[in-house]
């Protein structure tokens, strides 16, 4: 479980795609990360296999790279990163399970005041449960849902320090980002019987 709240932007080091999936590893200023730790990786979660001083690996199975954008991902690129969630931790973000629901498409960002507005166009499941100032993980990072422009879009506002210490600051439109929807919402949609949505 995780907060969405980034505690660090890592750089990927190396790329290995086999048959059994792909292994990246990746640069980041963590101390004390242990094997078989969970980490979000630009929101997904994984588990650390290896590591080293300055670095950590993990492996990505077939049924994950489906889902996500990881099969891309080439050597420099940065990632958000957050260690999982101890109980007892401030809960700053929203409930975020690490399980990417989709790939959205970003599709207007600009400047209002002293923020950013960015659009993005999502899957259908997660634009269902999708309510305004309700809860959005896109790439790792916990936002509110500022409006719903359009039919399968959704806006959301990035502070200034989110824009600046998160890989959301190098988005722009046409780039494509993992979107997990809120969890709460999932249970409540779940609940409704069909038809009555």
């Amino acid at each position: 479980m995780f907060t969405g709240l980034v505690t660090a932007v890592g750089r990927v080091r190396t790329v290995r795609a086999g048959a059994d999936g792909l292994s990246l590893d990746i640069a980041a200023r963590y101390r004390g990360l242990k094997k078989g730790e969970s980490i979000a990786v630009d929101g997904a979660c994984l588990t650390i296999e290896r590591k080293g001083t300055g670095w950590f690996g993990v492996h990505v199975i077939q049924t994950s790279l489906d889902r996500t954008l990881f099969a891309s991902y080439t050597r420099g690129r940065r990632v958000n990163l957050e260690r999982a969630l101890r109980a007892g931790d401030r809960l700053g973000g929203h409930l975020v399970q690490g399980h990417v629901d989709g790939i959205a498409t970003v599709c207007g960002l600009r400047e209002r005041g002293d923020a950013w507005l960015l659009d993005l166009e999502v899957p259908v499941g997660v634009a269902r449960i999708s309510i305004p100032l309700g809860s959005i993980t896109v790439d790792g990072v916990s936002l509110t849902v500022n409006a719903i422009p359009r039919t399968g879009v959704i806006q959301v506002s990035l502070i200034p320090f989110t824009f600046q210490h998160t890989t959301l600051g190098d988005r722009r439109p046409g780039d494509r980002v993992h979107v997990e929807g809120d969890t709460i919402g999932k249970y409540v949609e779940s609940l409704i019987p069909p038809g009555r949505t």
